[in-house]
């Protein structure tokens, strides 16, 4: 188990580091060193690490702020301090603010290897980690929100209770979705997503229940349907909202009766898996006016989670933007890139419509045609003007509608009309836009010039 294990060790004292590096890397861990907190930060944003084991007094940043810190990008990386005799107290109060455990110095080398150990043997592992494949961590940042959110997430995820995610487009609805099932009992099992608003409804009872060899023309064997294919796992649906009438029905059932009958079958299937569902639009609104069964919203939002706009967390968005740029440079082998004062400070001034999505590809972009490794506001190529100090009031009311509108304006701008490379700029169906785009009565030949 070792040798798969990072150790992320912290100390100002050099002597103390090459003595934990010296017995760890015996025990066969990996390990990383640091000399300060915020030398720790640099490296917890480019390494997989497993575990922290950090010294409590060191002079630049305090072993209680690197744990402050750690928790709002990673909630449950390990920590473990070492203190000396004279500061229990203080470690005591750590592990009742998140440590998992301490030791006194001098500690004895075979007791750290075993708590390490132990502690990797039963610590919860963190949502969003490399099970999830290619699948991006969510950045909580500081906000009040985030904090919220991240908080009852990580409450809901230990039960079998259906949730639904609420937000804008480009919040990041699926990836909230992806740790609830990572931060789960069932993360061991099958994650199946469904993208209810780019599934034709003709090929989506087919896809969900699956059918029976002969059921109807080009039934030419047997398949599986996505929902018996999350036994025992977690089942995603992808903008819940834009499903028929009669596909609200059969799923109300599911949820109901927990058993599917495929297209042209007689025999019911039990299926124990568990539902999170997302949508963009006001469902409950939806209900009341009969556009969306009202039991089955009540079936599917037994917990909710609403994920804030971009806007309405301002302050994060200078972590949030370094987070995303050491993220893509991380993942295309590029050198680090910085994002001066400037930038940050031009970046919170701007309306976001199209929130974390739009900022993460305006970073790319910066990435790409920026020079002397500092990304500058010119490089990012957007049309927006800073939000004046007297709007931003008006700004905390900006409704859904207006901002989903205006993300796709500027989408069909950059792309000069084409819906195509607009749904893809944006992140969703070439479905979904055509039906925006009739929504607000935009024509993409407005664009093309």
């Amino acid at each position: 188990m070792n040798k798969a294990v990072n150790v992320l060790i912290v100390d100002d004292d050099l002597s103390i580091l090459e003595v934990l590096e010296a017995r760890l890397t015996a025990a066969g861990f990996s390990t990383h060193k640091a000399g300060s907190g915020p030398e720790a930060l640099k490296i917890l944003k480019k390494k997989q690490v497993d575990i922290v084991v950090s010294d409590i007094k060191m002079p630049e940043m305090s072993g209680m702020e690197l744990l402050e810190k750690t928790r709002t990008i990673y909630p449950q990386l390990p920590i473990i301090f070492l203190t000396a005799y004279g500061t229990i107290p203080d470690a005591v109060e750590a592990v009742k603010s998140g440590a998992v455990d301490y030791l006194t110095k001098p500690f004895d080398g075979k007791e750290l290897v075993a708590k390490i150990e132990d502690v990797l043997a039963n610590v919860p592992q963190e949502p969003g980690d490399a099970e999830a494949g290619d699948q991006e961590e969510i950045f909580w940042g500081a906000s009040k929100t985030m904090t919220t959110l991240k908080r009852v997430l990580l409450k809901v995820a230990a039960s079998n209770a259906n949730v639904l995610i609420l937000g804008e487009s480009g919040v990041g609805k699926e990836c909230v979705a992806r740790m609830l099932h990572n931060a789960s009992p069932r993360k061991d099992q099958p994650y199946i997503v469904v993208d209810c608003g780019s599934t034709p409804s003709g090929i989506l009872e087919s896809e969900l229940f699956g059918h029976v060899k002969g059921s109807f023309t080009h039934a030419i064997s047997d398949k599986k349907g996505l929902i018996e294919a999350a036994n025992g796992g977690t089942l995603f649906l992808d903008e819940v909202g834009n499903i028929s009438q009669e596909m609200q029905s059969r799923l109300l059932r599911f949820l109901e009766e927990r058993t599917i009958r495929q297209v042209g079958a007689i025999k019911e299937r039990d299926v124990d898996c568990r539902v999170i569902s997302a949508t963009n639009a006001d469902l409950k609104a939806d209900a009341e006016e009969g556009k969306f069964r009202l039991d089955l919203y009540y079936r599917l939002k037994v917990v909710t989670l609403q994920v804030p706009p971009l806007r309405d967390r301002r302050e994060d968005i200078p972590e949030l933007a370094q987070f995303l740029v050491d993220g893509y440079t991380r993942k295309n082998n590029l050198p680090s890139m910085a994002l001066p004062k400037k930038t940050l400070d031009w970046l919170q001034k701007l309306a976001w419509p199209g929130n974390v999505r739009e900022l993460k590809n305006a970073l790319e972009t910066g990435i790409i045609l920026c020079g002397n490794d500092q990304i500058l506001p010119e490089d990012l190529q957007l049309d927006d003007e800073p939000i004046p100090m007297a709007a931003k009031a008006a700004d905390a009311n900006f409704s859904i509608e207006q901002s989903e509108k205006e993300a796709i304006i500027r989408a069909l701008k950059q792309t000069k009309g084409v819906k195509k490379d607009a749904a893809e700029l944006l992140g969703i169906s070439r479905r979904a836009i055509q039906y925006k785009s009739k929504k607000y009565n935009l024509d993409a030949a407005d664009f093309k010039s």
